[in-house]
């Protein structure tokens, strides 16, 4: 498939809208959940590679109290030198998911990133643009309805 620009769905700004109101540790397992929703992207490339899915768990241990920011922004570096070495646009969109999900344990704004990165993910991994287009639409409605059930 050949690499496409990334336009991402209207309801963009009502994600970044609500997650301002939301807080940090809320918003840090919200962003969890949209980096996992898309971790298989990363896996199906580099099966081996956990970098990943350890900041996804590094998010969500920090939220219960079990590491400290420290690690868990470790965890998100990690996961992001992962995005550089992936080879598929996809895979690396969904490790940088992971990556800004565990650093919205040193700052919240990260969690929209995560967000954002996960509905990329989806869309690269789709054979045409109007299967990209639709994949985007989806997931963010499902990310602002999970983000307003919290």
């Amino acid at each position: 498939m050949k690499s496409r620009k990334f336009v991402d769905a209207k309801i963009k700004r009502s994600i970044a809208d609500h997650a301002e109101q939301t807080d940090q540790r809320t918003l840090a397992l919200w962003a969890a959940e949209c980096a996992e929703r898309v971790l298989t992207c990363f896996e199906a490339e580099r099966p081996g590679d956990l970098r990943p899915r350890k900041a996804i768990q590094a998010a969500r241990a920090w939220v219960r109290g079990e590491v400290s920011m420290a690690a868990a922004r470790a965890a998100a570096f990690a996961a992001h030198n992962a995005a550089r070495e992936a080879s598929h646009a996809s895979a690396s969109a969904a490790a940088r998911a992971a990556g800004h999900a565990a650093a919205t344990a040193h700052v919240a704004e990260h969690a929209p990133h995560s967000a954002t990165y996960a509905a990329k993910a989806l869309a690269l991994a789709a054979d045409d643009a109007d299967t990209a287009k639709a994949r985007i639409e989806l997931e963010r409605q499902w990310q602002l309805r999970r983000l307003l059930d919290y």
